[in-house]
């Protein structure tokens, strides 16, 4: 029962993607920013890259495989000669146990506009594509549950469905974003707007207009950075960054608010998030970043009407190689003279 319990759940899942499907975004939001604003590549003169692994609601893992995990992984660097930031990055989402799977990638331009000394603008855009995939024998329709054997007859074979099987299991979108990112030495805040193009990634192919695309995500980010102790030539300085971040897309979205305290080799965080219309989670993390190397571990405590059906939170893993903190590079990057607040995401 607890299998048909979780296949319904995936299916109810897959139907709500379906018709207006939502992006996956990650506790760990500066580890992998470019998920969040096309305007952040480019923060670091060098090379940096990121990879982030999310296992959401492990208790509803089923015959072993996770019920919700996604991937990311992306490179940039700032190009100087065209004052300009380059980056890519490819993310893969797996929904359900593998009932709907999500691969997506995408090349991201930043330029860096600087107004006066302290005040800098960052323009961003994004394009790429995006493939969704449907494992269809997976799904159980109602039509197909037994009262006595459930999904299955008395031999152990499928029950029969009426539910019409999509001629292409698998579908490819273009996809495009924009973002605008305004910083300080101390503050920054930004807008970015996916999906642009609202492209239609529905596997039905009809004129009923039962889809109306890929919804618009918008989201709004502001943090700040102050300095708790200044670093000297074998210490860095110790800070904390509160920061806040909004994310709608369709009737969706998720306010999160917390803040980030570096000190020395180590890391902390925490930040609550809700949804609309109810707690969501509370969001706990640690890491360690040594010369170019940060590593994160978050986990998400699940707050509100869910904890009466314990989900298992969140676990999320974070990898950043940052070539700005090796020490070949550090004097270039003094004399470069960063004035921005980008510590938390680097």
């Amino acid at each position: 029962m607890t299998r048909q319990i979780f296949k319904l759940t995936a299916l109810f899942v897959f139907a709500c993607a379906v018709a207006q499907a939502q992006d996956p975004l990650f506790s760990q939001f500066y580890a992998t920013p470019l998920v969040l604003n096309p305007a952040f590549a480019g923060t670091t003169y060098s090379p940096r890259i990121s990879a982030t692994y999310r296992n959401q609601w492990p208790v509803h893992a089923n015959d072993g495989t996770a019920a919700y995990t996604t991937y990311a992984a992306s490179y940039e660097q700032f190009v100087p000669a065209f004052n300009s930031g380059i980056g890519v990055m490819v993310m893969s989402d797996n929904s359900g146990g593998g009932i709907l799977k999500t691969t997506s990638f995408a090349a991201n331009y930043a330029y860096r506009i600087a107004v006066n000394e302290d005040f800098n603008i960052r323009l961003g855009i994004n394009a790429g594509f995006k493939q969704s995939n449907i494992d269809w024998d997976k799904l159980v329709f109602l039509d197909q549950l037994d009262p006595i054997t459930g999904p299955l007859d008395p031999s152990g074979l499928p029950n029969f469905t009426n539910e019409l099987r999509p001629a292409d299991l698998s579908t490819t979108i273009f996809d495009v974003g924009a973002g605008l990112l305004a910083y300080t030495n101390k503050f920054y805040g930004g807008i970015s707007l996916q999906h642009l193009t609202t492209p239609d990634e529905g596997f039905f192919r009809t004129n009923v207009g039962l889809l109306d695309g890929l919804p618009l995500r918008t989201s709004v980010h502001a943090g700040a950075e102050f300095i708790v102790k200044k670093g000297n030539k074998h210490t860095p300085s110790s800070f904390v960054s509160p920061n806040i971040l909004f994310a709608k897309q369709g009737d969706q979205g998720q306010v999160n608010v917390g803040a980030y305290y570096n000190h020395g080799l180590v890391f902390f965080g925490g930040w609550f998030r809700h949804a609309f219309g109810n707690a969501d989670a509370l969001i706990g993390l640690a890491g360690v970043q040594y010369d170019i190397l940060k590593i994160g571990y978050s986990y998400d405590f699940t707050l509100g009407s869910s904890v009466a059906s314990p989900t298992g939170g969140a676990h999320e893993i974070s990898l950043v190689i940052n070539f700005d903190q090796s020490e070949s590079v550090k004097a270039k990057r003094k004399a470069e003279r960063y004035n921005d607040c980008f510590k938390i995401f680097r």
